[in-house]
């Protein structure tokens, strides 16, 4: 770290180290400058303007999530001067939306941009808007939605397929008003080589890329979030269940998980519609003649829905019975990457100490 210096931001001294922005100073003293381009796991690079502070002895406006700090520096986040370029910002960036930010219900009540025009009161311009420039749903893609309409360039979606998940399907091609965001060199996004993780439509700060299967499911006040941990791998992955009228309707990143931050696989992100589907088995099952004591039927007879107690009890005395009779390696144990890596250990342990074989081996194998 470089050594430290004191800053003044609106009116109060704050201690920070140099080589510091601006913005990380502030957010760290507890002082908001809003942002839309920038966002804490991707490089800064201070396009959207919006995080614009007014330095003294700087001519021009700079943009806090950039701009390093020096000893002595006095900064306004919210002067006149401020808030009036910000909401100019707000106003060019509705000129290319398809209608006012105000009215607009389309990105679920989650938009960053609409929070901002909310809060500086920006509508459409009086020269008014472009309107619609682009197809809704242009892309094939199964789980990603696409609706540039509402893109503002923020590149956050390059970023963190760059960074994040080092795919690098998107790009920015043209420039000036016909500069926008395009998969590899203008193909789908499958083609561009995408694993449909989802990362894009995650840091996408308006809803140009969104989750197609959530999408016009429910707005943001009405759901629910329950933090939880992923069950397709043993990595521990944490995220936010999206809960409506006791249903899961989405899968949102919950930027303070310890193992993945943002980052989830296309499983982890879109693979939630099992919790519900009419064919998952909601409590155990065992076969009739095995609660009755009775020989085995030719067709070995029908299912019996029992609780747990009653169904490990017959499992463990077979197992148990199995390896009394024919010997511990007549039992073999097959794991699941769905387990925790401290359940795969246990079941380790449970096959060579308990059952005393080998014979154990891991789906992931296979």
């Amino acid at each position: 770290m470089g050594k430290q210096i004191t800053i003044t931001v609106d009116g109060k001294q704050i201690a920070a180290q140099d080589g510091q922005t601006i913005l990380s100073v502030a957010q760290s003293a507890g002082v908001r400058i809003p942002t839309l381009c920038y966002h804490r796991d991707l490089t800064p690079t201070g396009n959207c303007r919006i995080c614009v502070v007014e330095v003294e002895k700087q001519r021009f406006l700079q943009a806090a999530c950039v701009f390093p700090v020096a000893d002595g520096m006095v900064i306004h986040t919210a002067s006149e001067r401020v808030r009036k370029s910000r909401g100019r910002t707000l106003e060019l960036m509705l000129a290319n939306h398809p209608q006012d930010c105000l009215v607009c219900d389309a990105s679920s009540g989650s938009c960053e941009l609409q929070d901002l025009a909310y809060e500086y009161q920006v509508t459409v311009p009086e020269w008014g808007s472009k309107g619609k420039r682009y197809i809704v749903d242009s892309d094939p893609n199964p789980f990603v939605r696409v609706d540039f309409n509402k893109c503002i360039l923020c590149r956050r979606c390059v970023l963190a397929c760059a960074e994040i998940q080092g795919r690098h399907v998107w790009n920015v091609a043209y420039r000036g008003f016909d500069e926008k965001i395009v998969a590899g060199p203008g193909v789908t996004m499958l083609e561009a080589r995408c694993e449909s993780c989802g990362q894009c439509a995650a840091y996408c700060p308006t809803g140009a890329l969104s989750d197609s299967m959530s999408h016009a499911v429910a707005r943001a006040h009405q759901v629910k979030k329950v933090m939880t941990t992923c069950t397709y791998c043993g990595v521990g992955c944490q995220y936010d269940l999206n809960v409506k009228d006791g249903r899961v309707v989405q899968v949102t990143s919950n930027p303070d998980a310890p193992v993945n931050g943002m980052a989830l696989c296309v499983k982890g992100r879109y693979g939630y519609d099992f919790i519900h589907h009419p064919d998952r088995l909601t409590q155990p099952k065992v076969r009739r003649y095995l609660l009755e004591g009775s020989a085995r039927p030719r067709d070995r007879g029908e299912w019996v829905d029992v609780d747990w107690d009653t169904a490990l009890n017959i499992a463990a005395a077979k197992l148990r019975s199995a390896r009394d009779t024919y010997g511990p390696d007549s039992v073999g144990v097959l794991t699941s990457a769905k387990c925790l890596n401290e359940e795969n250990y246990l079941m380790n342990k449970f096959s060579r100490q308990v059952i005393g074989t080998n014979n154990i081996d891991h789906c992931a194998r296979l």
